[in-house]
């Protein structure tokens, strides 16, 4: 079965093709049905956004990527999409940070910058706290650029927006004082959702920004619909298990100087930029959802947008927080993995929670290689209980065109197409997020003729080749062990080896059983007895024979006790001849690991 096939050879990808199971094997497409459904004007609006408050996380793109899965089907169903992001820059400084980072991916700890200059601009708003990095205008405007950075990084041009500029340009000024005009309706609707919020009480919909302290306070005590103020006493907000204290001002303040509360600033977002489709995580489902829905239809006359609930994922175990440090950026795991396979992580099925284990990106990395491997050959590309997005070959052939980051194609493969401008000129339009609908076309055209030749070198033999640091070495290890084809054009020699530096960057990240860097070199010059000697000799021949690592490992005890030596004898001459030293890890699984021929002729002293 070809890419591009379903599973009754019916080509998928037309209007007449949607009911075929083959189509919605991609949680994409079902949403991207949702979607239409609407029947939504041109251009359709795909939008997310965060809170820019800590370092901006792996799970701050989820937004960013699922958004543009969806996106992407819509485009290669002839729709006009704008993808829009919100950086929520107005919202106040709530706590310190457990730690910052610099624009150039360094982490900063907190005896590093001034926390007490933080703590003196707790409860206002990100975009007016001091940069205590000292590199941009704000705390805020830092926050945002490393935000923008992680979506780039994924590869996902979306039109980036700073709440604090929509605030100031007056784009929610309208639904501001809408609401405002209406207490009783805003207090009697929100009353069903919010406890603090009593129907009969003085709760108003914003939270100006005292023109004394600069704190957002929540003090409003009226509205003047015809000069579109309203007159606040400056109170103590409360910020988690934190009161920020009021300073007590009395004052005025038009609605570009201030913010509406979240629950209401979501939908005023929808209708400023007529939202068609949004995705978020189970805590907003949870929380502002539910009543977001209500006050864009009830309050303002808006159709909320099609949503995607997605589950979190935990790092190591662990919730993703910027609070307690607990945390790992785009940047940082794409030292780690190539970005196909994180746009993959983010691919697979939204709903389901799991874990992003840094010691096991070789199982994530393993599973893209199957998903990759079933769009061309059709076969299984995971095991289902996995979950992953390649449990079939159905779903690899909808996702994987838009699963490849169209900006690491090789230029030496679009050159050895039959027409290079015009699969170099897709491959920009893609990556730009501005393709004609034909251009999906001519990517898998690409993808099963000339791409079809691609080599994935396993994650974990590319950590063993990263402990040389020598690229012929390494290639010429690959081959003797049949992970390069001799008939593999150079470009994809090139592709399969860029994996070896960022197995290599995990090594070194986890300090694994890969953490190490082989001597291989000239034989080290290691005194080696003969009855030692003779013991590696035997050992030699147990990798010859295609020995596993608890084979290996068990020879190397055996095969002491029979030459009437220590063990730790053998180990020690074992360690000094690959590392040059008298320790290291686990000895037989890891001579195992690496090419056979070297070890075997390294253990007889050889070479």
């Amino acid at each position: 079965m070809s890419a591009g096939d379903g599973d009754d050879g019916v080509r998928v990808g037309g209007d007449d093709e949607r009911g075929d199971r083959a189509y919605h094997a991609f949680w994409a497409d079902e949403v991207a049905d949702r979607v239409e459904a609407r029947d939504p004007e041109e251009p359709v609006v795909v939008k997310g956004g965060v809170s820019p408050s800590g370092v901006p996380h792996a799970g701050h793109v989820n937004e960013a990527l699922r958004g543009y899965y969806v996106a992407s089907v819509l485009r290669e169903r002839d729709h006009d999409v704008r993808q829009v992001f919100t950086s929520d820059d107005r919202d106040p400084l709530r706590s310190i940070p457990y730690r910052l980072m610099t624009l150039d991916g360094e982490y900063v700890e907190r005896d590093g910058f001034d926390v007490g200059a933080l703590g003196r601009n707790l409860g206002r708003p990100l975009t007016d706290v001091p940069d205590p990095l000292g590199c941009c205008d704000s705390f805020g405007a830092h926050q945002t650029a490393l935000l923008r950075q992680a979506v780039d990084a994924v590869g996902v041009p979306v039109d980036f927006y700073s709440a604090t500029a929509l605030y100031e340009d007056g784009a929610f000024a309208d639904v501001a004082a809408d609401l405002l005009a209406r207490p009783a309706e805003v207090r009697a609707l929100l009353a069903e959702f919010q406890d603090s919020v009593d129907a009969d009480g003085d709760y108003w919909p914003f939270r100006p920004r005292c023109e004394s302290c600069g704190i957002v306070t929540g003090g409003v005590r009226s509205f003047d619909a015809d000069t579109r103020t309203v007159r606040y006493v400056c109170e103590d907000i409360e910020a988690g298990d934190r009161t920020i204290e009021g300073c007590g001002h009395e004052g005025v303040a038009d609605l570009t100087e201030g913010k509406l509360p979240w629950r209401f600033e979501w939908p005023a977002q929808w209708a400023h930029f007529r939202v068609d489709f949004e995705p978020f995580g189970k805590d907003h489902a949870e929380g502002s959802w539910p009543s977001g829905q209500e006050i864009a239809r009830d309050l303002l006359d808006v159709e909320p947008p099609e949503p995607l609930v997605y589950e979190w994922f935990t790092l190591d175990g662990a919730a993703l927080s910027s609070s307690s440090g607990n945390v790992i950026t785009a940047g940082e795991l794409l030292e780690l993995v190539e970005s196909d396979a994180l746009r993959y992580f983010f691919a697979k099925e939204p709903r389901k929670q799991r874990d992003l284990a840094v010691a096991s990106l070789d199982g994530l990395v393993d599973e893209f290689d199957r998903f990759e491997r079933a769009y061309f050959r059709g076969v299984d590309a995971a095991d289902p209980d996995q979950g992953a997005a390649g449990a079939d070959p159905a779903t690899a052939e909808r996702a994987y065109p838009y699963v490849l980051d169209p900006r690491r194609v090789p230029a030496a493969a679009t050159s050895a197409a039959d027409d290079p401008g015009t699969v170099d000129a897709t491959l920009d339009r893609v990556a730009a997020a501005d393709p004609d609908p034909a251009d999906f076309g001519r990517l898998r055209a690409f993808l099963e003729g000339v791409f079809r030749e691609r080599v994935r070198v396993p994650y974990r033999f590319a950590a063993v080749l990263g402990m040389t640091e020598r690229a012929d070495v390494r290639e010429e290890i690959a081959r003797r062990e049949g992970h390069l084809p001799d008939d593999a054009p150079a470009w994809a020699v090139d592709l399969a080896l860029d994996r070896v530096d960022h197995a290599r960057a995990w090594a070194d990240r986890t300090g694994n059983r890969f953490d190490y860097r082989v001597e291989r070199g000239a034989l080290p010059d290691v005194d080696v007895d003969g009855d030692v000697a003779a013991a590696l000799a035997e050992v030699a021949s147990v990798v010859a024979n295609g020995g596993d690592g608890e084979a290996v490992q068990g020879e190397l005890y055996e095969a002491a006790d029979r030459h009437g030596v220590e063990a730790a004898d053998v180990f020690e001459a074992g360690y000094r001849l690959f590392f040059g030293d008298d320790e290291g890890p686990r000895l037989g699984p890891f001579l195992a690991d690496l090419d056979r021929e070297f070890v075997v002729a390294r253990l007889r002293r050889e070479r």
